[in-house]
Parts: structure tokens; C-alpha cells; sequence
């Protein structure tokens, strides 16, 4: 049976975009958890939820806001990375191939790269140095949350879809900051049949209820 299906994020706006998409299609157990910003709560919470047997076989899909740090991404596009890296390491993310054909089908810009979790805000210089290292985008929780993921089930399916809130040229508290942040609310509220496409495809957990029910915390 199809698994269930967890969608993160750690804003409430994150969260209201998320659960205002279309889950109509939803095949299987499909659901919306706000963690809270950072690191820290990001892993206390995926800890906390996967532990739980209604969640615990879930798919996982790391998702929300992010900055580009590549000067030719626009708001609004999505950020879907083969992997994530923090101070502590590398982090695949084994489901983004296909999610990323998904979004696309969807009329939703994809860009794909490595996306970088800081434990702060990034801006300025600091961002131009992230570039510089290969990372097209910058948030603070998805290598937690993709971690998280995939110790606790080495099969689990993970992928990252964030969608560009503000880029190198129109940083956050800059006049474009409202418009910026409605294109990627509609973008992330657009991504959710996406979402459950992916999931349908991400294969099968024989102890999964094929029931639709929601997965929350």
C-alpha cells in the first residue's frame, strides 16, 4: 500500500500555503507538520512525529521557503536539491529527480543544486560566498528534517522542494518583499498535487493503511 506522506515546513505561513493546496488527489495518509524555525526544533519535532506509529513508515518531504543565493533565480521558483549540506555533513535527498519532473509538469520552475542549511539568516557577502561554493539556496532546516528522515528509515523516500522567497538582488525588508513572498506562497500552495503524485510514486510499505487520513502533529 501507498505510504503516507509528510510535508514539512517550519513557518505558519509555510504551513497555511501548504494545507490551503489541492490534497484532493491524495491516495494514502497525507499531511502537514510546522516544526518551527531552526535546526534544533526542526529535529525535535521529525524525532517526536516520525515516532509515532501513524507516521512513522511516512514519505518525507522537506518543503517551504528558501533564499536563492544564485543572483539568477527568481522569487518563486523552486529549489529541489539532490542533496543539503550543513555544518555537520552531506545529506542526500534520493527522491529529488523525480519530484522535480513533478513541479515541472505542474507549470512550476525548477532549479536544481545543492541547497545549504545555515544556523542563522544569511545575507549580504555571506550569501555570494555560498554561491561560491556550488549552493544555488539557503534555508535553516532542511538538513535536520532529511536526517531525521532517513535514520530512522534508511528506505524512507526524502526529497526537498523550497520555494524562493528572496534572492541576492531583492534580499528580505526590501521594498519587493511582500510581492516576492505572494509569488512563493502561490508557487508552494500550486506544489501540493505535485507532492502527492510523488508520493503515489515513491513505492510501497506492506504495513501501511491506504486510508486517507491526515498525518499531523
Amino acid at each position: 500500500m501507498t505510504r503516507p506522506l509528510l510535508v514539512v515546513c517550519a513557518l505558519p505561513t509555510e504551513h497555511h500555503a501548504l494545507r490551503g493546496g489541492n490534497w484532493s488527489a491524495a491516495r494514502a495518509r497525507a499531511g502537514v507538520l510546522r516544526t518551527g524555525m531552526g535546526a534544533v526544533r526542526a529535529h525535535r519535532a521529525m524525532a517526536r512525529t516520525l515516532a509515532r506509529p501513524d507516521a512513522a513508515d511516512a514519505a518525507v518531504i522537506a518543503s517551504g521557503f528558501c533564499a536563492a543565493t544564485d543572483p539568477s533565480i527568481a522569487p518563486g521558483g523552486f529549489v529541489v536539491p539532490d542533496e543539503v549540506w550543513d555544518k555537520s555533513g552531506i545529506v542526500p535527498c534520493p527522491g529529488a529527480e523525480p519530484l522535480a519532473e513533478l513541479l515541472r509538469a505542474q507549470g512550476l520552475t525548477v532549479h536544481r543544486g545543492v541547497l545549504v542549511s545555515a544556523d542563522h539568516v544569511v545575507r549580504g557577502p555571506e550569501r555570494a560566498e555560498l554561491h561560491e561554493t556550488g549552493a544555488i539556496g539557503v534555508d535553516m532546516e532542511c538538513a535536520a528534517t532529511v536526517r531525521v528522515a532517513a535514520r530512522t528509515d534508511p528506505d524512507r523516500p526524502v526529497a526537498v522542494a523550497r520555494v524562493v522567497v528572496d534572492t541576492p538582488v531583492s534580499e528580505l525588508f526590501r521594498p519587493a518583499t511582500i510581492r516576492n513572498g505572494l509569488h512563493a506562497y502561490r508557487a508552494l500552495k500550486a506544489a501540493v498535487p505535485a507532492f502527492l503524485e510523488w508520493q503515489a510514486r515513491t513505492g510501497t510499505d506492506t504495513t501501511t493503511s491506504s486510508e486517507n487520513k491526515a498525518v499531523e502533529a
